[in-house]
């Protein structure tokens, strides 16, 4: 029986196309690639324009370089000898391994930190010949903190402990590198977080980080658990494993963490970051970890539908999260080495659990903060966001901090306040740079106890009592550092596509584009000049619409996230019959009742013929 055509009360039902002064959600942007440029392209790969007009618009202009982006092999992983340091961190671990020195392993508690212990504690285990001379320590986030402490490094020395690495930490850990060195203690430091450029190195045997200077590394955008892998990659090469035995099977077997890894941390997927989740995510479909098999049965990825970035993002990675937010990660590493089904299935069950009680935790915040955006619009309109409450779990507000973004498209501090000093997590917006706002506003007057972090995401902390002077001075700076088109968040377009040409053939071609994610995004495409047939509300608030275009007709999901779509659709005066510009993404309906359909899923819309 066919669902009744409903038109939400407010939307126009006229056949009209209205143009009304509506302020725009986004900034329309599109390539400069020539039609002529494309379709000579298109002829030379045999591919279809579209497809050609994608991989000139991210510079894949050659046919070399098209076959490296769309066929990634691990052949195409850099070597790990060009990482500034590394020969002096692996000539150390051997004489670690040949010796039987017990080894520390200073690790972090979220993805990128547990599995980057996971992978070298992995891998000098293995060259030991099976002997475990590695032992962790993954700090807990409400007792320690971010980075090395002294204590441990301290009670390590007294275990007999003479090396010690860092993974994902340590690259502004001054005053454990100097504790260290005065305990006797020979300090590697493996991290990609950027370097204090005043202070620069910590005092240390070996330092690698692709992003320290003078460091050739051609990748500097490898997550924490890269940089690791690349130690443990310089390790195996070199060992007495048959090099066929390391090509072919541990280092893929490495990639499938890596990947989880590497998304998590929303590092860009280029160049080699894109061959590692490439080859990742098809090795994780065979997970061999018990506990990881349980937990991708938990998180509903064990199905007929291939892994992608976006799964790993959304189900997989918070759950492994969940750990360092509300417990001890050190139960994650634990989970990933174990070998016991019944153990695996245990920590995976009580991950599961974890991520539920953040998820409502999350929640409690997030109420407060909008209640917090709708009393006060000031805050929501300043040049940065800053908010702060008491009972706020430590565990989250990184997540929450993502979610102002999201909800005002400002830069974002969001902070918790325990026992006089305030706990802080920040995430920022294309052309904000949010550890240079920290550092300059740190520099005219010292604030922080502690801060660090990059471009897009920072941690710190600070008195309580000085967040007014934060919030005023990073105010200040943003507003002078930031543009009107920097408030208004980029819609980029990829490509002008006309409905008829959204074929079976093309989706498959563009499914050779994934894994999708930080710098190589799922393209985005425009049709202008298409007419809406049919309006349907979903849950009373998003729409389903049918879209016509000539003789092609389409149906196009609106999901009521960011936007409102039926309010949305008032304010434009867009009703049924109405000709609108649309900006969609390609979607296949898995759901069996629809036959994998292709339909389209709305980013933004506005009345035909519009400019900007």
């Amino acid at each position: 029986m066919k669902t009744p055509l409903y038109v939400p009360p407010g939307i126009p039902s006229n056949r009209k196309n209205v143009l009304v002064a509506a302020e725009p959600l986004y900034r329309w942007t599109s390539p400069e690639v020539s039609f002529e440029e494309a379709e000579a392209f298109a002829r030379e790969l045999r591919l279809p324009q579209v497809i050609a007009e994608l991989l000139l618009n991210r510079g894949f202009d050659t046919p070399e370089k098209v076959d490296l982006f769309l066929n990634p092999e691990i052949g195409h992983l850099h070597s790990p000898s060009a990482m500034l340091g590394m020969a002096a961190a692996v000539e150390r671990i051997r004489q670690a391994i040949a010796r039987r020195e017990p080894v520390l392993i200073y690790g972090d508690y979220d993805v990128d930190g547990t599995v980057a212990t996971v992978l070298l504690k992995t891998a000098i285990d293995r060259i030991a010949g099976g002997e475990s001379i590695v032992r962790y320590h993954i700090p807990h986030r409400i007792r320690e903190g971010y980075g090395m402490q002294a204590g441990v490094l301290a009670d390590a020395a007294a275990m007999g402990v003479r090396l010690v690495i860092s993974v994902d930490t340590g690259i502004r850990a001054f005053a454990a590198a100097e504790e260290a060195q005065a305990l006797g203690l020979d300090l590697i430091v493996t991290d990609h977080h950027l370097p204090d450029e005043i202070g620069g190195l910590p005092p240390a045997l070996a330092v690698i980080n692709p992003n320290q200077p003078n460091c050739p590394y051609p990748n500097k955008d490898l997550c924490g658990a890269g940089v690791a892998f690349k130690l443990a990659q310089a390790l195996l090469e070199i060992s007495d494993i048959p090099a066929e035995t390391v090509g072919t099977k541990l280092l893929p077997s490495f990639l499938k963490l890596l990947a989880i890894a590497t998304v998590a941390d929303a590092v860009a997927l280029t160049g080699e970051n894109r061959v590692i989740v490439a080859i990742g995510l098809r090795e994780l479909v065979k997970p061999v970890q018990p506990g990881l098999r349980c937990l991708m049965e938990l998180a509903q990825l064990t199905g007929r539908q291939p892994l992608t970035a976006t799964s790993v993002a959304f189900r997989l990675a918070p759950r492994i999260n969940a750990a360092g937010r509300m417990d001890i990660a050190s139960d994650v590493v634990e989970m990933f080495l174990t070998r016991s089904p019944e153990r695996g299935r245990e920590i995976a069950e009580k991950l599961h659990r974890l991520n539920e009680d953040r998820r409502a935790t999350e929640q409690a915040a997030l109420d407060e903060i909008e209640t917090l955006l709708a009393a006060d619009t000031s805050l929501a309109e300043a040049g940065a966001v800053v908010l702060d409450g008491h009972g706020w779990h430590r565990g989250v507000i990184g997540i929450l901090a993502s979610r102002v973004v999201e909800r005002t498209h400002r830069p974002a501090l969001v902070l918790a306040h325990e026992g006089g000093e305030a706990y802080g997590s920040g995430r920022s917006v294309p052309g904000f740079h949010l550890l240079d706002a920290l550092t300059a506003v740190h520099s005219v007057a010292p604030i922080f106890t502690r801060f660090g972090g990059h471009a897009h995401a920072v941690g710190f902390s600070l008195p309580s009592d000085r967040v007014p002077e934060l919030r005023m001075s990073l105010g200040i700076y943003a507003r002078s550092a930031m543009s009107t088109e920097t408030l208004l968040p980029e819609l980029h377009c990829d490509a002008s596509l006309p409905l008829e040409r959204i074929t079976p053939a093309l989706v498959e071609q563009l499914h050779r584009f994934e894994p999708f994610g930080h710098s190589n995004p799922e393209p985005i495409f425009c049709s202008g000049s298409v007419r809406i047939l049919e309006i349907r509300v979903l849950k009373d608030k998003h729409l389903r619409l049918r879209l016509e275009q000539g003789s092609a007709t389409i149906a196009c999901l609106a999901w009521s996230r960011r936007i409102h779509w039926p309010s949305r659709l008032q304010e434009l005066g867009v009703g049924l019959g109405a000709m609108i510009d649309a900006a969609f993404r390609i979607r296949v309906n898995a759901n069996p009742d629809f036959g994998n359909a292709i339909e389209l899923e709305l980013c933004d819309l506005r009345p035909a013929h519009t400019a900007g």
